[in-house]
């Protein structure tokens, strides 16, 4: 009997610890349900518009051609399939999240103020930079180099210009200064994506001697080499978006050329400056193998259009005689290919 008294208080203090046990835990089984927390759901919607209502504006919507076998949707930008986040709690980069555009949310460690940087992630040849700092954050595009191209030759800053690809379409947006609060519901924000790379329909009106051409190849000069993430301003770097082109109807070659367009726009305190000029080339091999390039200085069409449109050069004609390449380029069509660089990580 004495035994039996020993045992009944273990046991009771066994059996309460068990059950305390057990009630932390069904307390603790979903914790984050009893825990405050800093977290965001993204609500995503994308600006499919590129027009812009500036100085001299051109509404191409309401005075589209139908002579520019392009029609007017194709210049708008299609939705992205995929997002990526960059949140920054003060000046340190605290995470990077890809995400659905239909399924996205983020925890993040602190309570404060967050910048948080969006764009599409289903990109090839755009490159980011800068993404230490929210605002040093941009994109440009990968280096592209063509032999036969030497600059157009009315840019007073051809030869300075760097040759690029065309830039992949991109979209960004940005929140900056966001407070996040520790708290038991989850923050919604509505995030509009905008479109920071533009369409251009580049047409090249031949007059005289379309016959004579096998292939053709065009050259974009004194474009933004650049655009940044966090304001949607392009960079002050310029450079020369090469692309190829296609022969369309009687008239010529047309080409749709995606450019992040003009340098250092837009800017409240943008202006022209004196020496600012827009190139157009393009690049034509003949059936007999000769060269020919012929420039043009289509700045006055450009400024009116910043961020795509229509750009038009007519009364392009074509002398098979005539040969620009001196001699020192004489290959075939299956040889006129173009150099991506493509920069490796050390």
């Amino acid at each position: 009997m004495n035994k039996m008294n020993r045992f009944l208080p273990m046991l009771a203090l066994f059996l309460g610890v068990a059950l305390t046990s057990c009630e932390q835990k069904d307390l603790c089984f979903d914790h984050d349900a009893h825990t405050p927390r800093v977290e965001f759901k993204f609500n995503f919607a994308f600006d499919r518009n590129w027009e812009e209502n500036t100085e001299n504006y051109i509404d191409w919507k309401n005075n589209w051609s139908q002579d520019y076998d392009v029609a007017y949707d194709e210049l708008r930008p299609a939705e992205a399939e995929g997002i990526r986040m960059h949140a920054y709690y003060g000046d340190t980069p605290e995470t990077m999240r890809n995400m659905t555009v239909e399924k996205s949310s983020v925890r993040l460690s602190n309570e404060g103020y967050y910048d948080f940087l969006f764009y599409n992630n289903d990109t090839e040849y755009i490159v980011f930079e800068g993404l230490n700092t929210f605002a040093t954050a941009y994109a440009t595009t990968r280096g592209l180099v063509r032999s036969s191209y030497k600059g157009n030759p009315l840019m007073t800053r051809a030869t300075e210009e760097v040759t690029v690809n065309p830039p992949d379409m991109l979209y960004g947006s940005y929140k900056d200064s966001v407070y996040a609060t520790r708290s038991f519901s989850v923050d919604t924000m509505d995030i509009t994506m905008h479109p920071l790379v533009f369409k251009y329909l580049v047409r090249f009106e031949v007059t005289k001697g379309a016959e004579h051409v096998v292939q053709a190849k065009g050259a974009l000069a004194g474009m933004a080499k650049g655009v940044n993430l966090s304001n949607g301003r392009t960079t002050q770097d310029i450079a020369t978006v090469l692309f190829d082109c296609d022969w369309v109807g009687d008239y010529g070659v047309q080409a749709l050329v995606k450019s992040f367009g003009l340098p250092n726009y837009p800017n409240i305190n943008y202006t022209r400056a004196t020496n600012y000029q827009v190139g157009l080339s393009i690049e034509l091999r003949l059936k007999n193998g000769n060269f020919q390039q012929h420039d043009f200085d289509i700045t006055d069409q450009v400024i009116r259009q910043p961020h795509g449109g229509v750009i038009v050069v007519s009364g392009i004609e074509i002398d098979e005689d005539r040969d620009d390449s001196g001699g020192g380029f004489q290959v075939g069509v299956d040889g006129w290919g173009d150099e991506v660089n493509v920069p490796l990580p050390i």
